[in-house]
């Protein structure tokens, strides 16, 4: 077992956290797994309660524990993910990494555009969009929570928008409605998720996200596509290259 420093300048909690998070990258604890409690930590590493507990407390923030209520911390599931260098899709993405895209139909109406959804798509205010709000999962574990505003003029069949949940937003844009998006602006920030958005993503309501926002675009560079999305951040990790 490997033992902390107490003569080093980096904190008793921080190398404890290094040394469980290294006992997750060696596989030593598998996804699932329960790992020790607090109070086998301190008896293990002779090291007081709040650093043991500030230490498990960081890794649940970082998605790479967490908790279960009266029963123990576990190793979570590692995070998807993805790079923002290019244009990407988050289905393509998921059968990359082996896992099955699965789309959840929560909404799918006409409405008018308000002004933030016509000011992103260029259209008039209260021009008509098709709404299409759904939850996106990964082998049917609820990842992302997103609704897409498309503008009718593109959309010469509403109904055949119902395929979403079978065939890719954009897959369908372009087969259906001879639509292909080619490139898109996105924007992120940190959120905690609510409470109607925790019970949709099977979360706690608090719980880190990200709030991503999308305008997507055809080879005219008109917006096809205005989005808005839940990302959790204890599944999702995004990353860059620099060049």
């Amino acid at each position: 077992m490997k033992a902390l420093d107490s003569s080093s300048f980096v904190p008793l909690y921080h190398q404890l956290k290094e040394i469980l998070k290294e006992n997750i990258l060696d596989q030593k604890w598998k996804p699932g797994d329960k790992i020790p409690s607090e109070h086998q930590l301190v008896e293990q590493y002779k090291v007081s309660r709040n650093t043991a507990k500030k230490a498990i407390e960081d890794l649940v923030n970082e998605g790479i524990l967490y908790r279960v209520q009266g029963t123990g911390t576990f190793v979570n599931k590692p995070k998807i993910e993805h790079s923002l260098s290019g244009f990407y899709s988050f289905s393509q993405i998921l059968r990359e990494k082996g896992l099955n895209p699965k789309d959840i139909i929560l909404e799918l109406k006409t409405e008018s555009a308000d002004q933030t959804i016509a000011k992103a798509l260029r259209l008039n205010l209260d021009e008509e969009v098709i709404h299409l709000k759904r939850v996106r999962c990964a082998n049917d574990e609820p990842i992302i929570l997103e609704s897409s505003y498309l503008p009718k003029k593109f959309i010469h069949d509403p109904d055949k928008m119902k395929m979403v949940g079978e065939v890719p937003l954009y897959d369908l844009l372009a087969n259906e409605f001879e639509t292909n998006v080619v490139s898109a602006k996105e924007s992120f920030e940190p959120v905690l998720i609510l409470e109607k958005e925790a019970i949709m993503l099977g979360v706690e309501k608090g719980n880190p996200a990200l709030l991503l926002e999308r305008v997507a675009f055809n080879g005219k560079k008109e917006p096809v596509e205005y989005c808005k999305s839940i990302v959790r951040g204890d599944r999702c990790r995004f990353y860059t290259e620099l060049i």
